[in-house]
């Protein structure tokens, strides 16, 4: 794990659309850096599908990260590309579905890569569910995974 992180300083996070799950990752990732003094690291997500390039994330997603303190407004939504398996030192998927179709579009030189966030952050299979056709419990559930998630990769990037 230690040689994995070392000299870390790209990542990406992806999940479907790029408009709930991915920018709040994003998000709450780049904020708890800036906090906690990680120093220079390139964060940002994609989608794997491109029904919302170029459009913000999903109001309730920028709701609940508002509400902790994480501003996503400005983010839009892009499609994962070629480009991102060589500037990016780790993409993060949020489930196992788009961990299978990011694998499949990477070059095998770069499957080192790319990783399932629970798992790499905290050793769990389970994936980070999909809030987008549930209520606003599903985004609170999301912000809480996310949050717990992005602390034990940094805790580790650190240490």
């Amino acid at each position: 794990m230690a040689g994995l992180l070392r000299g870390t300083n790209a990542i990406l996070f992806v999940c479907l659309g790029n408009i709930c799950r991915s920018p709040m990752a994003e998000g709450i990732f780049r904020t708890m850096a800036q906090q906690n003094g990680l120093g220079e690291i390139h964060v940002d997500s994609a989608g794997t599908g491109d029904w919302h390039i170029g459009k913000p994330p999903d109001r309730r997603a920028i709701a609940k990260a508002a509400e902790h303190g994480v501003d996503i407004s400005g983010l839009r939504a892009r499609q994962l590309a070629a480009g991102d398996f060589d500037r990016f030192d780790l993409i993060l998927t949020m489930d196992s579905a788009n961990f299978d179709n990011v694998t499949a579009a990477a070059p095998a030189t770069r499957h080192d890569r790319i990783h399932r966030f629970m798992q790499l952050a905290l050793d769990r299979t389970e994936d980070v569910p999909d809030p987008y056709y549930g209520g606003p419990e599903g985004f609170e559930q999301v912000y809480r995974m996310l949050t717990e998630a992005s602390a034990a990769l940094q805790a580790r990037m650190a240490g």
